[in-house]
């Protein structure tokens, strides 16, 4: 076999990954891929071999100091045959000096421990049937790209570095996709977004300064979408987040670590009730 071929994917490529992420059955969002790509052109990579896609990574660069990792994957024709590893390698590389974030399956901690990564805290996707009933009260709003100054100062402390063109094209209302924000007079004080995935919907981020807005937001989010299944993904140490999983008849059903390779970021985990992707952070 041919030494495999490293490189930048392509836009299309993209698509590929997040459809091997559904095979996987990691359940990826039905239009991720623009929100994806923007957040780094240059940040997904693959290993071809005779003209076909043998591996993926991604390696999304925040700004000058922070990336995050994902969409480790080998197709099942090619694993086991050192191909993933050498991508893997490859894709460190171009993040050197960075502080390097990454959600993996709990099997794999120690092989990340051996390339450098720290564990931080758990992370464990709740789901669930759930109807909510529409939020009584104002203060929620539809994001629009009024707010979206606001908006883009509010996530900053949720993320090592700023991703704004990330949030640009993820806050953009689709027919699957949908955001709000809770405005308290002139200041945000939560916002989340739910998408419709290859099964239910997914809430991420959902961000809020105590746990009674998140609940808030958190029923504006499902009700938005006539109910169904639901998930939500959040860290560990958030024991609210835990709490509003639970009152909504929520089960855990998977769990991640969380873990970086340099310094470990000292995020507002409190404030977070469910992380934005596992994919990109």
């Amino acid at each position: 076999m041919k030494p495999p071929t490293i490189r930048n994917a392509r836009r299309g490529e993209l698509d590929t990954i997040i459809d091997w992420a559904a095979r996987e059955g990691w359940n990826p969002g039905i239009e991720d891929a623009p929100a994806f790509w923007a957040a780094d052109p240059a940040g997904y990579y693959v290993a071809e071999v005779d003209g076909r896609l043998a591996a993926t990574i991604s390696l999304v660069r925040y700004g000058e100091d922070y990336a995050f990792l994902g969409f480790y994957m080998a197709h099942p024709d090619f694993r086991g045959q050192g191909i993933g590893w050498a991508l893997w390698q490859a894709a460190m590389r171009q993040a050197e000096g960075r502080t390097i974030g990454l959600d993996g399956v709990v099997a794999q901690q120690e092989n990340y421990r051996k390339s450098g990564f720290a564990y931080a805290h758990a992370n464990f996707r709740y789901s669930g049937h759930i109807t909510c009933d529409e939020p009584a009260g104002e203060g929620i709003v539809p994001v629009s790209a009024k707010l979206l100054p606001a908006l883009l100062d509010y996530d900053r402390p949720f993320n090592p570095a700023p991703r704004d063109p990330f949030l640009r094209e993820w806050l953009k209302p689709l027919k699957t996709r949908q955001s709000f924000a809770l405005i308290d007079g002139t200041a945000v004080t939560g916002f989340g977004t739910i998408r419709a995935c290859c099964e239910g919907f997914k809430i991420g981020p959902l961000f809020a300064d105590d746990e009674a807005k998140a609940d808030l937001l958190f029923r504006k989010l499902v009700a938005s979408v006539g109910g169904g299944l639901v998930f939500l993904d959040i860290p560990g140490p958030n024991e609210a987040a835990r709490d509003l999983c639970e009152r909504y008849g929520m089960k855990p059903v998977f769990e991640t670590a969380r873990m970086y390779r340099g310094t470990t970021p000292d995020l507002p985990l409190d404030r977070i009730y469910g992380i934005t992707t596992f994919e990109l952070g």
